[in-house]
């Protein structure tokens, strides 16, 4: 049976020059019992507070509406026909994309008033033909509903408009970047680097738009989402021992055959991996910052300490990573350039745990990779297994 493939998504946006807030917003959501996520941008009329709270609206009702069982194309219709008109300008409140993924590459997209999505594979792009969905309240509004299969190593680019009309009224770009300047940026950064990540693509499109400003002023607000369809990336994390000590060879070896990234954290956890597989820890690592250092087993790509160490990787995967060269840095990295992460947990007991010289907030093992799980799963949208034992 042919692995299915991991949707891989990032958005990168940056504010309009002298703003404080957000005229777009960028929502989504992964359901990993079918396979799917939902993912929608919207791009508020004007910008600053405002254009927060119109585009904040649109993409919270079409979230909230596909999570009732709604349809993507009902729950579009219902919003592009109820979308009131700006008397100024004459132009919808708010324009939007949202997108259907599937693992098995099947997706459906609706765009009402953002610029078209781009379909990369490679560095070749794909055209593909729309279905047209007039509105019946609004005679210049419409629809474009797209039906695509992907292959792995597809990728989907999506943009507010504040990305294709950047240095709009310039002598270089009187008409701005455009839609074809975009995709020969693209192409390019591809070429350059055909595994970039899509966090990674997302900020470079976004600040490379910046530059086309005069002054690097963008005078719109600006958002960047990719989607790339590929091939799983993997990592374990095991951590604690086995509650039943005659288990301890079976769990090693299930982590030895693992096929990814591995990381054990715990002295203890460690101790009994390099008995168990008969490859002796080396040393330690000069460690950086004020965490216990790492060590070195073979074949094992990361060994930390436990519980201090799991605790600082939680806290960065919440508010971001504050040193990258720290043993929770390095985790923290491990973990969020994974795509499918699997922690093994063991329940045995453990005093140190519970040593009154330890901070009064430390949390036991387990409150703490639930806390990781639920990030990883939430705000990074990692597909999470976990197993206790």
């Amino acid at each position: 049976m042919k692995e299915p493939l991991f949707i891989d998504i990032s958005c990168y946006q940056l504010k309009k020059w002298g703003q404080n807030a957000f005229g777009d917003t960028y929502m989504s959501k992964r359901y990993p019992e079918q396979g799917r996520l939902i993912a929608t941008l919207s791009d508020g009329l004007g910008s600053g507070i405002k254009a927060n709270i119109l585009s904040q609206m649109t993409a919270t009702m079409l979230l909230k509406f596909v999570a009732a069982g709604k349809d993507i194309l009902r729950a579009s219709e219902v919003i592009m026909n109820s979308l009131p008109i700006c008397q100024v300008r004459k132009i919808s409140y708010a324009t939007f994309s949202i997108i259907d993924c599937y693992d098995n590459g099947a997706v459906r997209i609706i765009e009402e008033g953002n610029p078209q999505f781009i379909w990369l594979r490679g560095a070749s792009v794909f055209e593909p033909e729309a279905e047209i969905i007039e509105s019946k309240n609004f005679s210049n509004r419409q629809l474009q509903l797209y039906r695509l299969q992907l292959q792995p190593g597809d990728r989907l680019i999506f943009c507010s408009d504040g990305v294709t009309q950047a240095g709009m009224g310039s002598r270089a770009l009187p008409l701005g970047w455009k839609r074809e300047g975009l995709i020969r940026f693209l192409v390019e950064e591809i070429i350059k680097n055909p595994f970039v990540p899509s966090n990674q693509l997302a900020k470079a499109m976004v600040e490379t738009a910046t530059t086309k400003e005069r002054d690097y002023k963008l005078k719109d607000d600006a958002a960047a989402m990719v989607l790339h369809f590929r091939q799983p990336r993997k990592a374990m994390v095991f951590t604690g021992l086995p509650y039943y000590e005659s288990r301890d060879s079976e769990y090693a070896e299930r982590l030895a055959d693992f096929q990814g990234k591995k990381a054990v954290c715990g002295g203890s956890t460690a101790n009994m991996i390099a008995r168990e597989l008969k490859r002796p820890i080396k040393g330690m690592v000069r460690g950086v910052g004020d965490l216990p250092p790492c060590s070195l087993i073979d074949g094992i790509d990361l060994v930390t300490e436990g519980i201090l160490t799991l605790s600082r990787t939680a806290d960065y995967l919440e508010n971001g990573i504050e040193n990258n060269e720290d043993p929770a840095g390095l985790l923290c990295n491990l973990l969020l350039n994974s795509d499918c992460i699997e922690f093994l947990v063991g329940a045995k007991f453990n005093m140190s745990h519970f040593d009154p010289d330890l901070p009064i907030e430390l949390e036991i093992r387990k409150t703490v990779v639930k806390k990781m799980i639920k990030l990883l799963t939430e705000k990074h949208l990692k597909k999470v297994e976990a197993e206790f034992f």
